[in-house]
């Protein structure tokens, strides 16, 4: 694990995720879960056509306000070690600007937005707004499911809601 802080940016993970998608012989579909599913927008508002589709589950678009982004920074720099991240990682859950929230209109890439039920309602407001935002978002509730669930007794739920999502798009 590199221990420069600039090493652990979101530009830094687009362009990972850029690297790993220069392999492939068609456009993939996206999954990500809570930081993942941001990175996975982040990254179809920077890089439109990218992806053929995306999943996020438990995640938010962000925050265009600077007062709440900068407090979102700060919850995350005094928690990182409650969830055993090292410091000089920290920096990838920052968010320095609002490129997401700024772009989710012209977003046409089509979007499964899995939320929990179970997990904090910001999610599901989350998943509403992203839903009315974006021109080809859909959001999906599961029941019951918690902030991990797909890592839980509702894991063949995501899978089924990700498999119906992905059968449902045109091809690559």
């Amino acid at each position: 694990m590199p221990d420069d802080p600039a090493e652990y940016t979101r530009d830094r993970a687009l362009a990972d995720i850029d690297e790993v998608l220069a392999g492939l012989t068609e456009p993939p579909v996206l999954v990500g879960h809570s930081l993942g599913g941001y990175l996975a927008l982040a990254h179809a508002a920077t890089r439109p056509g990218a992806a053929r589709g995306i999943v996020v589950l438990n995640t938010g678009p962000g925050f265009r306000d600077p007062e709440k982004r900068e407090g979102w920074n700060e919850r995350s720099r005094r928690n990182a070690h409650r969830f055993g991240v090292p410091a000089q990682a920290t920096e990838l859950n920052l968010q320095h600007d609002s490129v997401v929230m700024d772009r989710l209109a012209e977003m046409a890439t089509p979007t499964l937005v899995l939320a929990g039920s179970a997990d904090r309602q910001e999610y599901t407001s989350s998943g509403e707004y992203l839903q009315r935002k974006m021109p080809n978002a859909r959001l999906q509730v599961i029941e019951g499911g918690e902030h991990s669930m797909h890592e839980t007794s509702h894991a063949s739920d995501v899978v089924h809601a990700i498999d119906e999502f992905i059968t449902a798009l045109p091809p690559g």
